[in-house]
């Protein structure tokens, strides 16, 4: 029997996990920044929600998705990308009645995807994200990317990401240029590989997004959506540039950049780490526009643009270029006690110390002195605290600077007073 972690999953602990901890708060804060609220959504929907708004020609519904069925016969699915439950969860309150407009979420989720396992890529992936709905004006695209930029900047990551965008147009667009690209692609139908023969008939846009056929000869000479933008389309995505390019963000246009998901349309964009012997897995964050995506989940037509952040991906970034975050080592103080009567008051004067704010750990495994001194050492504690018979007679602690080696006697009134005082000049 086996009892590790399934294919694709990690435990996450010890100073990992205060890494994580770290990200997040960083981009909580960032969000409250441009006043986004946090949406919370369930782990798993009904099937179709994924079958609707994602699109039954992408990789993630015909191959990825993790589906069962419960015991009422409904066919549900864990969460495999964010956008389209926030979409049903914007229908289904009728968040578009809201008094603020447009409505501006982000949230942390866990997506689970049936893939194969590898660097940045696993079965069990975390994503950072926001939606905006609400709203048809480019400056809202720019917006959704600036904050993207400006999350991984704050993170230390800036001459080594590239914005990458492209204009998917509307839906006359699309019809036009999905119409050049079969008859393009048709001429190559038997060198493309199995799926590409299959988009072919249902999607041919995402043929550009294959990585088997990356580098076919028929990728580099097919039609450019920009060549089949409207008048419209041409000027919403002028207008995005230029709303970029007034903020000051970066950008590289990329006519092959599809996305992998059926309901963008207008602006998409991928943030990419820009480094090289990175490894394939180059692309850090997705997102793009979906307008219509409301009306297909049963809600009014409601314009929408969002991004989905990886942070597995996002940890490999900043190792990659070794960037070290600050997280929060060591502990004010440890409680090191010298018998049973020491050890009883010891629970006391702990609780007592963290109900003042302080980060305190006692011994719990009734070790010698001297053991005790190393756990406290193993917790970069910046003090012990020591008490012994002696001590309780007095009502006093030896307070040691774990640091300089200077010990003082300290009474049990004026303990908490003498730790706070020097965590406030930390």
């Amino acid at each position: 029997m086996n009892f590790n972690t399934p294919r694709g999953t990690v435990d996450i602990y010890s100073s990992e996990a205060k890494k994580w901890q770290y990200i997040e708060n960083k981009l909580r804060n960032i969000s409250d920044k441009f006043n986004y609220e946090e949406i919370r959504t369930p782990m798993f929907e009904h099937t179709e929600i994924y079958q609707r708004g994602v699109g039954d020609s992408t990789d993630i519904v015909q191959k990825e998705m993790y589906t069962f069925y419960d015991r009422g016969g409904r066919s549900l699915t864990l969460r495999p990308e964010g956008t389209a439950g926030v979409v049903r969860a914007f229908v289904q309150n009728k968040m578009y009645g809201d008094a603020n407009q447009p409505v501006k979420l982000y949230y942390f989720q866990e997506m689970f995807r049936y893939e194969r396992p590898e660097q940045g890529r696993m079965r069990q992936l975390h994503q950072f994200g926001v939606e905006v709905l609400g709203s048809e004006d480019p400056a809202v695209d720019a917006e959704v990317i600036s904050l993207a930029m400006f999350a991984y900047e704050e993170l230390g990551l800036t001459d080594e990401i590239k914005l990458v965008i492209n204009s998917l147009g509307d839906r006359e667009s699309r019809e036009k240029h999905r119409e050049a690209l079969v008859k393009h692609f048709t001429t190559y139908q038997d060198e493309l590989c199995g799926d590409c023969q299959m988009r072919l008939k249902q999607n041919p846009m995402r043929i550009l997004d294959c990585k088997v056929d990356a580098d076919h000869e028929a990728m580099k000479k097919a039609p450019s959506i920009l060549d089949y933008l409207n008048d419209s389309s041409k000027q919403y995505f002028q207008d995005v540039k230029a709303h970029l390019d007034r903020i000051g963000v970066e950008y590289v246009v990329d006519a092959n950049l599809v996305r992998g998901l059926d309901y963008y349309n207008h602006t998409a964009f991928e943030i990419m780490l820009d480094k090289e012997g990175y490894g394939a897995a180059t692309t850090l964050l997705g997102g793009g526009r979906y307008d219509g995506l409301t009306s297909e989940l049963g809600g009014p037509d409601v314009p929408g643009v969002g991004f989905g952040m990886g942070i597995e991906r996002l940890l490999m970034a900043l190792d990659a270029v070794d960037i070290q975050l600050p997280a929060d080592e060591g502990i004010d103080c440890y409680v090191v006690t010298i018998g049973e009567n020491a050890n009883n008051e010891a629970v006391r004067l702990v609780y007592q110390l963290r109900r003042a704010g302080l980060k305190v750990e006692k011994d719990y495994l009734k070790r010698q002195m001297r053991a005790q001194l190393r756990a406290a050492n193993r917790l970069q504690a910046h003090f012990t605290v020591i008490i012994g018979d002696n001590e309780l007679e007095k009502e006093i602690v030896n307070v040691r600077n774990m640091q300089t080696g200077e010990q003082e006697e300290v009474s049990f009134l004026e303990l908490k007073n003498y730790l706070l005082t020097y965590c406030k000049e930390e």
